[in-house]
């Protein structure tokens, strides 16, 4: 039996990042169906469905090429939560202000009182109250 099972899945693609994403989602849809009614029980059935075509698929190039695709929008989310908490972890010791020439955003020490703030990008100078 487990031998019939592992040629069955010679050349298939698996599972990955995406299917994963799909799987957790599919869950909250489920668990949102026991509450409300309708949608979210057909979009379950439907993210699963999609979750195990990918998975049986033979077409592993393509596969791959959808999960980079996802794997790129992941890391720009996550990239921008990162920089978020940074900028919250910093906020005691800095200052961010915005050149109001380029909208670059520049980081100033607090407690300096009235300063010149240059910007790096276009060397716009500005005055500032830190």
């Amino acid at each position: 039996m487990r031998e019939k099972f592992q040629r069955f899945m010679w050349g298939r693609y698996g599972n990955d990042r995406l299917n994963q994403f799909l799987m957790i989602c599919a869950m909250v849809f489920l668990v949102l169906s026991m509450i409300f009614r309708g949608f979210f029980y057909l979009g379950a059935v439907a993210l699963m469905v999609y979750a195990y075509f990918r998975m049986f698929s033979h077409n592993t190039a393509r596969r791959a090429a959808e999960n980079q695709w996802y794997l790129s929008r992941e890391m720009k989310v996550k990239g921008f939560f990162r920089k978020k908490k940074k900028e919250f972890g910093q906020r005691k010791e800095y200052r961010i202000y915005k050149c109001p020439n380029c909208k670059q955003k520049l980081r100033v020490p607090k407690g300096r009182g009235r300063i010149a703030i240059s910007c790096r990008k276009c060397g716009n100078e500005f005055i500032r109250r830190s």
